[in-house]
């Protein structure tokens, strides 16, 4: 799908996107349209703006120019936990005071979901990522690999239409991969 032609099956439209910190440009004059149930992945250098981007549709950073679109919706001015999207971060997040059934409810929770559909869904995401024997540990008791799970199951939990992963298979091996 061209840049300059958004479509009812676009699930996020970037136009003449552009930030800058102080005097360092980051993104500058970005065009993108992605498609609902695309696979789309960011490549380039560190520094390139890559999880500026991501930081952005998210609604952690705003831009100095241009929009977002998601889901043909303007994304200017709507706060992060009000847009229909979970960002994995690089550095996985968990709460160290949360088990990891906790870690992954958290997002639910917030949603203030009926506790049976909470229990329901952290068991499946639990499953999804093979940790269901490990619920009731803390972050601190998994491995770097497990941790990492955790944070993916936590982002898919709330069923998100854009999900954005900074670098999320790092720490995984090739067989989980």
């Amino acid at each position: 799908m061209a840049a300059d032609s958004p479509s009812s099956s676009d699930a996020i439209v970037i136009r003449d996107l552009s930030k800058r910190f102080g005097a360092v440009t980051a993104l500058e004059g970005i065009n993108l349209s992605i498609r609902k149930g695309e696979f789309f992945s960011l490549l380039g250098p560190s520094g390139s703006g890559k999880t500026t981007l991501m930081r952005i549709i998210a609604g952690f950073e705003e831009p100095n120019s241009g929009s977002v679109r998601i889901d043909g919706e303007e994304m200017a001015g709507v706060p992060p936990h009000l847009r229909p999207v979970n960002m994995m971060f690089q550095s996985y997040a968990l709460f160290p005071h949360l088990t990891v059934a906790g870690n992954i409810a958290f997002g639910l929770r917030q949603q203030r979901l009926d506790r049976d559909v909470i229990e329901a869904r952290t068991e499946a995401m639990l499953k999804l990522v093979q940790l269901d024997a490990l619920g009731h540990r803390k972050p601190h008791q998994l491995s770097g690999g497990q941790r990492q799970r955790v944070a993916l199951a936590r982002a898919l939990a709330r069923g998100p239409k854009v999900l954005l992963l900074d670098e999320p298979l790092g720490a995984l091996d090739k067989r989980l991969r």
